[in-house]
């Protein structure tokens, strides 16, 4: 999935913010990954709530918001500020890590590194492409197109365009574009394709050619334009709408997409799982095991007296989930929390 920090357009913008902002820090610089699921958290619950909130007391009756969080919001509103991201963002290797995180193919461990040469910024990074994989050469040349979202319209365009090309090859094949975009937001920060087949199940051998086909037939249309890499079951690389007759004013950019192939017995329990929100999915979970279930991205399985879990439970599609656990079927737009 996009490094990029997720659209926000609520009253408690400024705390989502500096709460993704602390988080960033604590994953790409600390590596403090529970404080970083903290942050993160904090965020989402705060970029769903309705109205402005007026303090950390207020704050703290949210779900996911404890006492630290509480006290960083009411040192935010009576100062505009917070001590600790003042300080992180003076700390020259805290903001290079940073920013060398952004770019795809770049982790942490591998940002530190290039810190510790000397290669502070994306800049000097391009002065020493020598050093990148090709993962992370792709990431340094489509930079500033990723760092940019994609807008809800253009996503609809890429969704049509790829699904057209798939049916030519087989009218069989289903695919949906899943994340964000599927519950309905503005914008999204990478494009991710679900793709089954009904030939394709968890018994059947495996049949990898169902993705090859279709990458081929893609990168023939020249609509991938860079392969980070191509298994089995994924293909991880670049795409770019085709030139159209508004290209001179509103030129295309580059983005990244993920098409995953799973077999057509899983997909339903796939597509639940990954269009989210990750809330909306740790909440299913833990209804699936209250009432004697296990769920993940491929299965819901019962959990039989002893502990064991059962064979996976016939799902056709993703409501069959919610009759399975007693719930009341929501819409994707209606899962983010």
């Amino acid at each position: 999935m996009s490094k990029r920090k997720a659209e926000t357009d609520n009253p408690n913008a400024d705390f989502c913010d500096f709460l993704m902002e602390l988080a960033n820090y604590e994953k790409n610089v600390t590596r403090t990954m529970h404080k970083y699921n903290a942050y993160r958290k904090a965020a989402g619950v705060l970029a769903k709530h309705p109205v402005r909130i007026q303090n950390g007391a207020d704050a703290k009756k949210l779900d996911g918001i404890g006492e630290k969080i509480s006290l960083k919001i009411d040192e935010f509103l009576k100062t505009g500020k917070l001590q600790k991201l003042e300080k992180i963002r003076t700390d020259d290797t805290s903001v290079a890590i940073n920013e060398l995180t952004k770019i795809t193919g770049i982790g942490p461990a591998a940002a530190q590194k290039f810190v510790e040469e000397g290669i502070m910024s994306v800049d000097d990074l391009r002065k020493h492409t020598d050093k990148l994989n090709h993962h992370q050469r792709i990431g340094l040349k489509h930079y500033e197109d990723f760092e940019e979202r994609i807008p809800r319209e253009e996503m609809i365009k890429i969704k049509d365009f790829v699904i057209s090309e798939m049916l030519v090859i087989d009218a069989k094949y289903k695919a949906e574009v899943c994340g964000s975009f599927r519950r309905g937001a503005a914008s999204s920060g990478d494009i991710d394709f679900l793709l089954t087949h009904p030939d394709f199940t968890s018994t059947s051998k495996a049949m990898p050619e169902l993705l090859k086909h279709l990458v081929r037939k893609l990168e023939k249309c020249s609509f991938i334009t860079d392969t980070l890499s191509l298994g089995n079951s994924k293909f991880m690389g670049v795409c770019r709408l085709p030139d159209d007759k508004d290209l001179d004013r509103n030129p295309h950019k580059y983005r990244r997409i993920d098409i995953r192939l799973l077999p057509c017995d899983q997909y339903p329990c796939a597509l639940l799982y990954f269009t989210g929100s990750d809330v909306f999915n740790k909440n299913m979970r833990q209804t699936a095991a209250d009432g004697g279930f296990i769920l993940n991205e491929f299965c819901l399985r019962p959990l039989g007296s002893t502990g064991v879990p059962g064979e996976a439970l016939p799902v056709n599609e993703e409501r069959d989930v919610f009759d399975y656990l007693g719930m009341e079927y929501r819409e994707p737009k209606d899962r983010t929390a």
